[in-house]
């Protein structure tokens, strides 16, 4: 291996021309840290990893709020070489458990008010336990303060593994997608082209950083360009707002549009000096993609990628941004829509999406049955992903052939709930789908029927399953039915009762 291609290697490069260039600015905690300073907190981290037994390789689970110290994190556990897996903030015991149980990390990286529950997660496993809290102290941040700032990154090759990140699966069983230093380098690599990424550009960064948008896009191709990054620890749609005339990109969920189109003082005023404005992890409805032109001069520019994946696709920087659809293929991925068995389907036909390509993940951790079963002979993975491909190649999403639901950008897999919600003496069996929500793009609800108890209390068992599960995942209603509706082989029909409640959350 003649040259490292460990990612932090190039993003090492980037910072040691950027210098005392502004990286972050953080106005919340009135604290700016430059380029400079990202190398050398990055190497004061990666070396209290090391102090804590972590080796190239070794698994680094982080379930923190998002902070300056979360990405000095991040980039030390690259330095490091070792795999960086985040968890977002928002499960609960059970699911933290299997992820610990499944991944065997060296050490966990919670927020000082989880440390009691992660000790008791990890008292019979080879795993350390330190904290890091959202204003910068916390067991690593003190540790990290003790140690020298010149770390030697670790050298690794293209396909070891950089990131370890969970998605839900249809059987409720979480899979962890295997990405690696390559997965992640061509990809931010590729986006930072295509988007058109120039000096001088300013990110403002409100998104979270425990998935790929927030943490591999948008981070990755900001340190790339050396850009500096308004620092927002989450979405506040006031904030935001004031501050799109200090910056010219915006990566957002379709949630972040929707919110801003609902001020009324919002529109050109304060895009004026905006050069883009991204939106993916969750389908951007055509209304919202005319609306937000309508009332800044900007269209949107819709991307389409997954966990497993990274970007696949993206509407064009020049050229025309076509509401509905997510664009084209990126360069160097390949796309194709096919059937059933790998074949590819006429242009304009509707098929599933395939892709192969550098961005494409390694498989699922300790899974390779299930990784053998996503993938095709020649190479190319199934994305499930219902989708048109037009005869110049541009793309538009039909629909879902996994069962999955998009929740204000998170993913819901509908067989988790359902095993749970199967559980209650008052529920009998349940189906979860996804139905128009006008914040959330898809309202997550369940159909039950009775069960041996007739003390069904809906409001009770929303309030129990927030204490069992992330609360994104957690239905907004459960209606109740005498039956659920199946075709002749007794398999629940979902098409049929999305169009019984898809007005659940229409207003009046």
């Amino acid at each position: 291996m003649s040259e490292n291609q460990n990612l932090f290697a190039l993003l090492e490069s980037r910072f040691a021309e950027a210098g005392e260039q502004i990286a972050i600015e953080d106005d919340n905690r009135k604290i700016t840290v430059s380029y400079a300073d990202l190398l050398e907190r990055s190497g004061q981290y990666a070396n209290a990893l090391v102090s804590l037994g972590v080796a190239p390789g070794d698994r680094v689970t982080v379930q923190t709020d998002k902070s300056l110290e979360s990405v000095f994190l991040y980039l030390a556990t690259l330095r490091a070489g070792a795999v960086y897996q985040p968890l977002n903030t928002a499960y609960m015991g059970a699911e933290v458990e299997y992820f610990i149980s499944d991944a065997e990390p060296k050490v966990v990286v919670c927020r000082p008010q989880d440390e009691e529950q992660f000790a008791a997660l990890t008292k019979d496993r080879d795993t350390g336990v330190v904290t890091l809290g959202n204003d910068g102290t916390g067991s690593l941040a003190a540790l990290a303060q003790t140690q020298d700032t010149a770390f030697a990154t670790a050298r690794r090759a293209g396909d070891d593994l950089a990131g370890l990140l969970y998605t839900s699966g249809t059987t409720g069983r979480s899979k962890g997608a295997m990405l690696t230093h390559d997965n992640l380098t061509s990809n931010a690599v590729t986006l930072h082209r295509y988007w058109g990424f120039v000096p001088g550009d300013v990110l403002l960064h409100a998104l979270p950083v425990f998935h790929v948008h927030g943490l591999f896009v948008a981070l990755n191709i900001a340190f790339l360009n050396m850009s500096r990054i308004i620092w927002h620890d989450r979405f506040d749609v006031a904030r935001v707002i004031a501050d799109l005339p200090r910056a010219s990109v915006l990566m957002g969920v379709p949630t972040f549009y929707v919110r801003m189109l609902g001020q009324a003082d919002f529109g050109r005023e304060q895009c004026a000096g905006m050069r883009l404005f991204i939106a993916g992890s969750a389908p951007l409805l055509a209304e919202t993609h005319s609306q937000f032109a309508e009332r800044t001069g900007h269209r949107i520019l819709e991307r389409y990628g997954m966990t497993e994946t990274g970007m696949i696709t993206s509407n064009p920087y020049d050229g025309e941004r076509i509401a509905g659809t997510v664009g084209y293929a990126l360069p160097g991925i390949h796309v194709r829509i096919a059937d059933d068995d790998g074949n590819e389907v006429p242009r304009g036909e509707v098929g599933v999406i395939e892709v192969k390509g550098p961005n494409v993940f390694a498989g699922y951790w300790r899974m390779p049955e299930k990784t053998a079963e996503e993938f095709r002979q020649d190479g190319y993975f199934i994305t499930g992903d219902m989708a048109q491909m037009a005869d110049d190649g541009r793309i538009t999403i039909s629909g879902r052939s996994k069962d999955l639901i998009i929740s204000g950008g998170f993913n819901v897999y509908p067989k988790e709930i359902e095993l749970v919600l199967d559980e209650y003496d008052a529920i009998g069996e349940s189906a979860v789908i996804g139905v128009p929500h006008p914040d959330f793009g898809e309202g997550v609800i369940a159909v039950v029927t009775p069960g041996t108890s007739d003390a069904f209390d809906e409001a009770a068992i929303c309030g129990d399953l927030a204490g069992r599960m992330a609360k994104f995942k957690v239905p907004k209603r459960i209606f109740m039915a005498d039956a659920l509706p199946r075709n002749a082989m007794g398999k629940v029909q979902k098409a049929e009762l999305r169009a019984q409640y898809q007005d659940s959350f229409k207003g009046p």
